[in-house]
C-alpha cells in the first residue's frame, strides 16, 4: 500500500490520473521508500508516475535520487530523472559485486 499526503489532491476517473499538488509526500513501506516532490501524477491507465518539482526520493538502505523530474514505469520498474535547466540528477546507490545480490532499485 502506497500513502499519499499533499495540500491538494483530485482524481479523474475517466481518464485514471491522480494529481496530488504542493508539500507532496508518498510513503512506500513494502519498498522502505519515501518521495518528496511538489507535484505527483499517477496515470494508471499506463502504469506510470511522474514526480516533479524538488525530487527526493530515499528508500531504506540510504539510496537516494535527487531530481527536477522523475518518471517510474510501475511494470518494467524503470526509472527517468531529469535535472532542471543547467543542473544535474544526484544519485546515491548501494553497489555490490557480482557475486552479491543485485542492489535493489530506486523506486517510488
Amino acid at each position: 500500500m502506497v500513502s499519499i499526503e499533499s495540500d491538494r489532491q483530485q482524481a479523474d476517473n475517466r481518464t485514471g490520473i491522480v494529481t496530488a499538488i504542493g508539500n507532496v509526500r508518498i510513503t512506500y513501506p513494502q519498498k522502505g521508500m519515501v518521495a518528496t516532490s511538489r507535484q505527483a501524477q499517477y496515470f494508471s491507465k499506463e502504469g506510470r508516475l511522474v514526480l516533479s518539482g524538488d525530487v527526493d526520493v530515499v528508500d531504506r538502505d540510504g539510496q537516494r535520487i535527487r531530481a527536477e523530474r522523475l518518471v517510474y514505469s510501475l511494470d518494467s520498474e524503470r526509472v527517468v530523472a531529469e535535472p532542471s535547466t543547467g543542473r544535474q540528477v544526484f544519485s546515491r546507490l548501494r553497489l555490490q559485486s557480482r557475486e552479491g545480490a543485485a542492489p535493489s532499485p530506486l523506486v517510488p
